[in-house]
């Protein structure tokens, strides 16, 4: 699947493999205080349930979203974007990316958590059609914050 983020060479959204991990991790490792572990990753590549998409441009790994689902109901667990890359649509993207995906799945909702202090993940989210739905108090270590809990409704229940 190609696609456009807003500026730069036409962007590639294809499923992430084991050999994306170290280029993974270097995201990770740079985007969040308390960054996921390889083995953590290498956990999800093996689940049938998860959904793991990479966003890639002139061939290099800048962004990737991570998703499980249980049931009708799927969870946004991780979307990371390399520094250079972000505030062009990249997340944007992945994000809606990820919910096709997820739609394909037969998901009814989607649920995520957000750092408090994050306003910028929290707009993009929102005008992805998430709502806000809950607090977790305490949620995140490194600076300790709250999390927001997020939905987006995919289909109406019956």
């Amino acid at each position: 699947m190609s696609a456009s983020a807003h500026v730069g060479s036409p962007v590639r959204i294809r499923l992430l493999t084991h050999a994306d991990l170290p280029r993974v991790m270097q995201i990770e490792n740079d985007s969040f205080s308390v960054p996921w572990s390889a083995t953590t990753f290498q956990g999800l590549l093996r689940r049938s349930d998860a959904d793991m998409i990479a966003a890639e441009r002139e061939d290099r790994l800048v962004g990737y979203a991570i998703a499980w689902t249980v049931i009708d109901q799927a969870e946004i667990g991780n979307v990371a974007i390399d520094r250079a890359a972000r505030g062009g649509g990249m997340g944007r993207l992945l994000v809606e990316s990820m919910v096709e995906r997820l739609r394909l799945r037969g998901v009814r909702e989607c649920f995520l958590e957000v750092r408090e202090s994050n306003t910028v993940a929290q707009e993009l989210y929102r005008s992805c059609g998430f709502e806000a739905v809950g607090r977790r108090r305490g949620y995140y270590n490194e600076p300790v914050e709250d999390a927001l809990v997020m939905r987006l409704r995919l289909a109406e229940t019956a």
